[in-house]
């Protein structure tokens, strides 16, 4: 089955939807990377908060990749032990198909992934007595998430690797989703084993996501086609050092096509701007990848949550040259419409200066000389370019 089209699955929920239903033919994986502008942002379980004026699927559609567990993509397993499942209610397919199929046409160059769980889980996931619990020795269920409640998954185990694989092909085969994200990776055997059997169980062309965080896996890379990186560490100009160096590295030694996700979280409210236009300008110049700018985690609200910035209405379109770093350690790279600068903590303020007239995006102001600060970047415009949204026509 070629996972870069809709599958016959979701062909026949569209059917079921109307009988006069036309067919769009998507693009593939390949082509929906490159064809996207810049900047680009994803989403990471959460959509955006405050767009009041636009549906779900126009609020998640201005994400270029998003990803979801099974819920959040209208899927439903079709056991009640959700560890135990390998398919999904057929009803929950056609709804999760209609909603891809509506993303699809609001954004024609979007990503979406469906989170599989193989670490950690709540109580009910399995049955308490189950042997794919993680256990101590004294035969209790193993606490691996405490803000969570969830408790550990053995997934050294064989026999519970080989059902996480079957349930990552179960999603590919709804045609709803492009891959599947794996949370809290490292690098181990066992995890080399599990993401050697789900990459044979979804083949070469279906996407595989990891949370390393700010970690590199040289031994799993082969099968990993990009990083989210959730990088709670930033505080420090070490911190975002290995944060750039962790990209940079995925980069390059990721599977194709790479799909390298870059979130850090603000440190006194989400109005930290400088903050988001440096992991913006990070993601815009070290990588052809996504970033996010979003909550800490150890809010009592749900986590990534997060607001939308004008400054990531697309205004650049596509790169026409690779990132460009200075001897002084800030990057520069151009795109169609503009260039993207990044200065990160720790440097001094930098002076950019550019042969044309440029309009400096944060401000307003006009010319061809500006100052960019530490722990900052941002967007320099050829000329005015008006940003690319939902057009209103779409907005019910």
């Amino acid at each position: 089955m070629n996972i870069r089209r809709l599958t016959l699955t979701c062909f026949l929920s569209i059917f079921a939807l109307s009988a006069n239903a036309q067919i769009e033919q998507v693009k593939t994986i390949e082509q929906r990377i490159a064809d996207r502008t810049f900047p680009s942002i994803f989403m990471a379980w959460a959509a955006a908060d405050g767009l009041t004026e636009l549906t779900r699927e126009q609020n998640i559609a201005k994400h270029d990749l998003a990803f979801a567990g099974e819920h959040g993509l209208q899927l439903q397993w079709d056991r009640p032990h959700v560890g135990l499942a390998d398919g999904f209610n057929p009803d929950s397919i056609n709804n999760a198909c209609a909603m891809r199929r509506e993303l699809q046409r609001l954004n024609p160059n979007q990503i979406v992934l469906m989170e599989i769980r193989y670490r950690d889980a709540w109580s009910g996931f399995l049955p308490e007595g189950h042997e794919w619990w993680k256990r101590d020795e004294d035969g209790k269920r193993v606490v691996g998430w405490e803000e969570g409640g969830f408790f550990l998954l053995d997934f050294s185990n064989p026999d519970y690797r080989a059902h996480v694989a079957k349930q990552a092909k179960a999603a590919l085969d709804t045609g709803a989703v492009d891959g599947v994200m794996l949370d809290w990776w490292d690098e181990d055997d066992d995890r080399l084993a599990l993401i050697q059997t789900i990459r044979e169980a979804i083949g070469e062309d279906a996407l595989i996501l990891v949370n390393a965080n700010d970690r590199k896996s040289p031994m799993t890379a082969p099968y990993i086609n990009g990083y989210f990186m959730e990088c709670w560490r930033s505080e420090t100009p070490k911190d975002w050092q290995r944060i750039a160096e962790t990209l940079r590295w995925a980069e390059a030694n990721l599977r194709e096509p790479r799909i390298n996700c870059v979130e850090t979280w603000y440190e006194t409210s989400r109005q930290d701007l400088h903050r988001m236009r440096a992991t913006t300008c990070m993601a815009l110049t070290l990588s052809n990848g996504y970033a996010l700018f979003s909550d800490p985690n150890d809010l009592p609200t749900g986590d990534h949550k997060h607001d939308w910035y004008s400054f990531w209405d697309k205004r650049l379109g596509r790169p026409v040259a690779d990132g460009a770093i200075h001897a002084a350690g800030w990057a520069q790279r151009e795109f169609e419409h503009g260039a993207a600068v990044y200065n990160p903590m720790g440097n001094e303020k930098v002076e950019i200066r550019f042969n044309e007239t440029r309009t400096r995006l944060s401000t307003g102001e006009t010319g061809t000389a500006f100052f960019v600060n530490g722990l900052d970047g941002d967007l320099f415009l050829k000329r005015y370019v008006a940003p690319v949204m939902v057009p209103l026509r779409e907005i019910r």
